[in-house]
């Protein structure tokens, strides 16, 4: 009797054990893959300019979300916001100088979240912004708590050698380009992509939540240099605004670094565009890196994967050459999801979402609860129907000292306050006016709309 008592119970835990075996290994993983300053256009649109046949092919399989706006088009607020699921407001990270743990000491982000439901979860690169300035980097910033490994890159001596020069004879010491010796290994992504392989093997039998965070196209504008010969400068055009545009308003646009952008000569601005244009390509190659390796482990089928862009990016437009505005090309921005078992994928979705929308779908697609209430709504049904209906408004803010700037997206329109209008008001019209050159908001003809606008920006206060 005790001897069939003891086959019954080894039998049953042996059960037990495949059971939870067989559990684990349903549990969906997450590669979730971050590009700096990346322009929607950019990121698997299949534009011909511009060589990025990795996100091309990852477009294929995913619904991309060509309607996708940030919180706040910077990296560190941008970020914080998506990877604790709340709104800037929320947060009171308006700026690259706020580690976010200093308001929410206890609040749970989303790889935290998965961490603690037993996953293996990996930062590699820049996944949280780890700094107060371009020269710092905290370890602490990346938030240890949030990750079982986290791993920062260098680049090598090698890969600082090249041809290039600062584009402002020093005056921004950001704007700088250099076509590199060495190969896509002596590059800080290269390292990033090497490392992201090597994981996706090693942990290919238990679920994890792998962050991929490449720090290109972002400033300095550094990539090897069979990257910068896929763009001959002779090649390169140049945005001209139309000459009737509208002035800009006072806040509008960032103090300081706008006098040094309007002394660029053409050439200039052809070098500045290529060596861009050369990030986002070398970028898209390490991209392609890290799904090879999800197909050769074989973990496509089991495997959600996000990429995104942490904001948009202005190449001359308005004369810019940066983020942090409130105009479409800043607060749009680079979105894409591939979900296994999704029946819209490959298709493009003209819904309006939010980068708030990750934090909520990422965790029903995984079956996890939220930890505390969610500024977003998941995004699920639209993998689904990528034609189905999205928000009614997007918002986006911006801060210049003291003044708030916010501004409202809809179907049409682009409404934007400085404090609460009364440093500016804009109003665009996408439907005539897809660049936002046309400022509606003191023509008498768009009052109605101007005020239904002010009530729907309202309600996200």
């Amino acid at each position: 009797m005790q001897t069939l008592f003891r086959v019954f119970l080894l039998t049953f835990c042996l059960g037990a054990c495949e059971a939870l075996a067989l559990a684990q290994a349903k549990r969906p993983n997450v590669l979730f893959i971050v590009a700096d300053d990346l322009r929607p256009a950019d990121a698997g649109t299949r534009n011909s300019r511009i060589h990025t046949p990795n996100l091309d092919r990852l477009a294929k399989r995913s619904v991309r979300f060509d309607r996708a706006y940030v919180q706040y088009p910077v990296c560190n607020p941008s970020r914080a916001s998506i990877l604790t699921g709340m709104r800037p407001e929320q947060t009171r990270v308006l700026g690259n100088d706020v580690f976010f743990r200093r308001n929410l000491p206890d609040v749970v982000t989303l790889p935290q979240l998965f961490k603690q439901s037993g996953y293996f979860t990996a930062s590699l690169g820049k996944i949280f912004h780890r700094g107060g300035t371009m020269e710092e980097v905290n370890p602490d910033w990346a938030d240890p708590v949030s990750w079982s490994h986290m791993n920062f890159f260098q680049g090598t001596p090698l890969g600082k050698q090249g041809e290039g020069r600062n584009l402002t004879g020093g005056a921004l010491k950001w704007c700088q380009w250099l076509a590199a010796e060495g190969t896509d290994e002596d590059q800080p992504d290269g390292q990033i992509a090497v490392e992201a392989v090597q994981l996706l093997k090693e942990k290919r039998n238990e679920p994890f939540f792998l962050g991929v965070g490449f720090h290109k196209p972002h400033d300095p504008f550094i990539a090897p240099k069979k990257y910068f010969d896929l763009y001959p400068l002779n090649q390169i055009t140049l945005h001209r605004d139309p000459a009737d545009r509208s002035p800009e308003e006072p806040f509008a646009l960032p103090p300081g670094a706008y006098t040094q952008f309007k002394a660029f000569t053409d050439q200039e601005r052809k070098e500045f565009k290529r060596a861009y244009l050369a990030g986002v390509s070398f970028m898209d190659a390490q991209v392609g890196k890290v799904l090879d390796a999800l197909e050769q482990n074989k973990l496509l089928d089991n495997t959600i994967i996000v990429f995104i862009g942490d904001h948009g990016y202005h190449l001359g437009e308005r004369g810019w050459w940066n983020k942090n505005t409130l105009f479409e090309l800043s607060a749009r921005a680079p979105l894409m999801i591939y979900a296994p078992k999704a029946r819209g994928k490959g298709k493009a979705s003209p819904a309006l979402v939010e980068f708030v929308d990750l934090y909520p779908t990422l965790i029903e697609l995984a079956g996890l609860p939220a930890p505390h209430k969610l500024a977003g709504t998941s995004l699920k049904p639209l993998l689904a129907n990528p034609n189905g209906k999205g928000r009614e408004a997007a918002y986006t803010v911006v801060t210049r000292g003291k003044t708030m700037g916010r501004s409202v997206r809809t179907e049409r329109w682009r409404y934007t306050e400085w404090d609460g209008g009364e440093r500016g008001v804009e109003l665009y019209d996408h439907q005539n006016d897809a660049g936002e050159y046309h400022n509606l908001a003191r023509d008498q003809k768009h009052a109605a709309t101007v005020a239904q606008l002010k009530k729907l920006l309202q309600r996200s206060e």
